[in-house]
């Protein structure tokens, strides 16, 4: 199923490589750097499916991603416990899309009327997450990547704006 060298998403973490198959006690684990908060995740080969590990994006996916970011926004609850939940929920779904609409969600409240300390802490991992498996996608650095993000969230923002 997955090999060492293979790109991977886990959800609650973000974008990997799988770096190591072994057995521990009649059970194989695959081993998983994630370069973007310096975490290294095992977990048994056959509940890798439930645990919602999936293999990065293709470039190609990438301007859908794009588009959902610069897509209109969803109608979320207007209680922010209500809206805290729906993001949570849509990000441990590990779709890159759900994903790509959480951060786009909280990019325009933040734009509009800003965001809780709870909300900011998700977006700021909502994007960490986003952005490592757009490393990967594009074939770029750590960095690089965050800031490709940011300045296509700062883009799309400054054309909501000018739209207004």
């Amino acid at each position: 199923m997955y090999e060492v060298g293979d790109k991977v998403v886990y959800p609650h973490h973000g974008a990997g490589t799988v770096v190591r198959k072994e057995e521990r006690d009649e059970r194989e684990y695959l081993t998983i750097q994630i370069i973007h908060n310096d975490m290294t995740v095992m977990i048994p080969s056959d509940s890798a499916d439930r645990a919602g590990l999936r293999k990065v994006i293709g470039e190609e996916t990438v301007e859908e991603v794009l588009g959902v970011l610069g897509g209109d926004g969803t109608k979320m609850p207007k209680n922010w416990n209500r809206r805290f939940k729906h993001n949570r929920d849509k990000m441990k779904t590990g779709d890159i899309f759900e994903l790509a609409e959480v951060v786009r969600n909280l990019a325009q409240r933040d734009q509009e009327k800003g965001l809780s300390t709870g909300e900011k802490q998700m977006f700021s991992k909502a994007k960490r997450i986003l952005a490592s498996e757009l490393m990967y996608a594009k074939g770029m650095e750590e960095e690089e990547a965050r800031e490709f993000l940011e300045e296509v969230l700062e883009e799309i923002g400054a054309a909501r704006k000018a739209r207004a």
